[in-house]
């Protein structure tokens, strides 16, 4: 396991391959989890690229730190692990809060960024009454108590079916989450509007969703494409709202040509 001091804070984060020898993906994961939903997206791709995962703050083994926190504190973190990592202009790819804490980054340090992945994401998630009660109903009685709601939203019902092992071991994820790391990046989702900066990338843009995600449904995210000048848009079938956990096959099949076109443009063109 790998550690780092970042703003006051420290970090999990995990470094596979060669981050001076070959082009550099940054995976940031979703509310309620931590990096190790990028596995079976990640071991499709080691050995062609660099990988960069980490928990961001008040997630897995990385520290809470103070709440509530900001998008921009978050993508703070992240610009201060890859300056630490010496990385430049990253291929970044967020699912969800991940997705918002990478269209800031681009914000915030675009010399970091070559272009993004903006998996199950949007613009703006959600409304300020929404979040209100989902933080008030936590705060009253732990993660446990939206637990099962959560997981309707994440995934399908056949991934969902009682003899899914792997169902009870996201389930236990997401309830072993720190309480105040969960209910401080709810506020900051709360608080994030990224309407007009979305309109100001100027980076290729993948926007994915899955066909049955609960959280940030495709019309959301289609929204958020046709803000992005230029940004490309796909539809996982049989997926929720974390596609690189349950179809990572054909996901992987739609960043690998999205990452070929980013590091060498259009050779129909050519």
């Amino acid at each position: 396991m790998q550690f780092a001091r970042i703003n006051d804070l420290t970090v999990h984060y995990q470094v596979i391959g060669a981050t001076g020898e070959k082009p550099v993906l940054v995976f940031i994961n979703s509310l309620g989890t931590d990096f190790r939903i990028w596995r079976d997206v990640v071991v499709r791709l080691a050995g062609e690229f660099a990988i960069v995962l980490y928990d961001k703050r008040g997630h897995g083994l990385s520290d809470v730190g103070q709440v509530p926190y900001s998008i921009e504190d978050h993508a703070t973190d992240l610009a201060a692990l890859l300056d630490l990592l010496a990385v430049r202009q990253a291929i970044v790819c967020g699912i969800s809060v991940g997705g918002l804490i990478a269209q800031s980054l681009y914000q915030r340090r675009p010399d970091l960024v070559r272009a993004l992945v903006l998996s199950d994401t949007a613009h703006k998630i959600g409304t300020a009454d929404m979040w209100d009660a989902r933080i008030a109903a936590i705060e009253a009685q732990g993660i446990e108590a939206i637990a099962d709601s959560v997981l309707e939203r994440w995934f399908t019902p056949a991934f969902r079916r009682p003899e899914n092992v792997a169902l009870i071991g996201y389930r236990n994820m997401l309830v072993r989450q720190p309480v105040a790391g969960y209910v401080g990046t709810c506020a900051a989702i709360r608080d994030a509007d990224y309407t007009e900066a979305a309109k100001k990338i100027a980076v290729p843009v993948l926007c994915v969703v899955g066909e049955e995600d609960g959280s940030t449904p495709p019309d959301l995210v289609l929204s958020t494409a046709r803000l992005i000048p230029g940004a490309r848009y796909e539809v996982i079938r049989d997926a929720g709202h974390i596609p690189c956990v349950e179809q990572p096959e054909i996901l992987t099949a739609l960043l690998r040509p999205f990452f070929e076109l980013v590091m060498h443009g259009d050779r129909k063109d050519e």
